[in-house]
């Protein structure tokens, strides 16, 4: 069971500057009550728990020893300060916890990994509604519940958490795209639509297993070449913009209102043509702000956003090149960056932020005879491979561009 380490509360105690009655004060305890746990004769009850982080500027994660990214149901219960009662409380006043019976006795077992009684339980739409309560009584994202729930329940299938409804364009949106003039609207409007053929165009070429470049790269829209027109002809943009009946005359300056307003980014580039040689090429790339106010002009439907419990398309293509190196692995040197702060055990964006997923983790290659370690190569964390396992049907549809993970 989940317990505070007490040589870490001296330790912790003596780095912020403070004597014992000095903490014990700040608690509303007594002197003696902060010896006992200093000397491990009482272990902090998890109401406690909180307090003393609290007191001593840290994370609850620095008393238990629990390092970021493998946290328990249990940790985010103690990490609250809530004890098995206080939870079931708050939860049975929601529809949640009552279609679920919840009593103390089913918080313990279910952070124990023991069987829950009730029929409900067995249903994952009623498990998916009490990892968002749970995440409400706890104050942690939704994605912390359902981590620490893999993590402590591996066995049970995941809870499926409702889908967020879709809503309208965002105000800001829709105030950027009247703030353009007619000319900016067509513009935009039209890049965005020959973002969204390139699209469909290297999706038909994954398909028919032909090569496909960088989305970075493809994102990028050749938009003018800078040569006489009767000899290397119009983009694809300009065709898109001369039958919208806006000449291409003054685009460099609706171009650069654009990107000023971060609507797209403008690039140059110097490109070969056959019969001409090399000339220099503007491309133009659609932001996701640009292509929110798009939709938002042209009345279309709010991209939904990714749900709360799974990967940013960044991070799930790194975790699927951990995954791809198999048990060999990645060495360490190959992942660095805000990545690790997203994924890796150990890590946090910041001391008293949220954790990361935990992934994805740094193990020793020991030397033959395992006198020593020759080195650290990251893998996938068994968490990490539950949840590629259940959700990579999801991903699929979510990022079609992405790598599948191997077999």
């Amino acid at each position: 069971m989940l317990a505070v380490e007490h040589t870490k509360i001296r330790t912790l105690r003596e780095q912020a500057g403070l004597t014992p009655q000095e903490l014990a004060d700040r608690l509303g305890v007594t002197y003696r009550v902060v010896m006992y746990w200093e000397d491990g004769r009482y272990v902090p009850e998890a109401r406690n728990v909180r307090r003393l982080a609290d007191a001593l500027g840290c994370a609850t994660a620095d008393l238990t020893g629990t390092p970021s990214g493998t946290e328990t149901l249990a940790d985010l219960r103690y990490a609250s300060g809530l004890t098995a009662e206080q939870v079931s409380t708050r939860l049975r006043a929601t529809p949640a916890g009552k279609d679920l019976f919840v009593d103390a006795h089913k918080i313990r077992s279910l952070e124990r990994n023991r069987r829950v009684s009730g029929w409900n339980w067995k249903k994952t739409e009623y498990t998916g509604r009490l990892v968002q309560q749970l995440a409400a009584v706890y104050e942690v994202p939704v994605r912390m519940v359902m981590d620490a729930w893999m993590r402590t329940r591996p066995a049970d299938e995941p809870p499926s958490l409702p889908e967020r409804e879709r809503k309208g364009p965002r105000a800001s949106a829709v105030g950027t795209w009247e703030d353009l003039n007619e000319r900016q609207r067509v513009y935009l409007g039209e890049i965005m639509r020959d973002d969204r053929m390139t699209e469909a165009e290297m999706w038909m070429r994954r398909q028919n297993n032909v090569t496909v470049p960088p989305t970075r790269q493809w994102r990028q829209l050749p938009f003018a070449l800078h040569a006489p027109a009767e000899v290397v002809g119009h983009t694809r943009l300009q065709q898109r913009l001369r039958s919208a009946s806006v000449h291409d005359q003054g685009a460099g300056a609706t171009l650069r209102s654009l990107d000023r307003l971060g609507l797209i980014k403008v690039a140059r580039d110097r490109v070969e043509v056959p019969g001409v040689g090399e000339v220099d090429r503007t491309l133009v790339e659609i932001t996701r702000r640009g292509r929110a106010c798009a939709r938002a002009g042209l009345g279309e439907p709010l991209e939904p956003a990714t749900p709360a419990h799974l990967l940013s398309e960044w991070l799930w293509a790194i975790l699927v090149r951990v995954a791809a190196a198999g048990p060999a692995g990645l060495h360490e040197s190959e992942l660095t960056g805000k990545s690790l702060f997203y994924l890796a055990v150990g890590y946090r964006p910041k001391r008293q932020a949220h954790p990361s997923r935990g992934f994805i983790e740094l193990r020793p290659r020991m030397a033959p005879g395992d006198t020593h370690v020759l080195e650290y190569r990251w893998h996938a964390t068994r968490l990490g491979q539950q949840h590629m396992a259940t959700y990579l049907h999801v991903y699929a549809d979510l990022y079609p561009e992405s790598a599948p993970p191997p077999d």
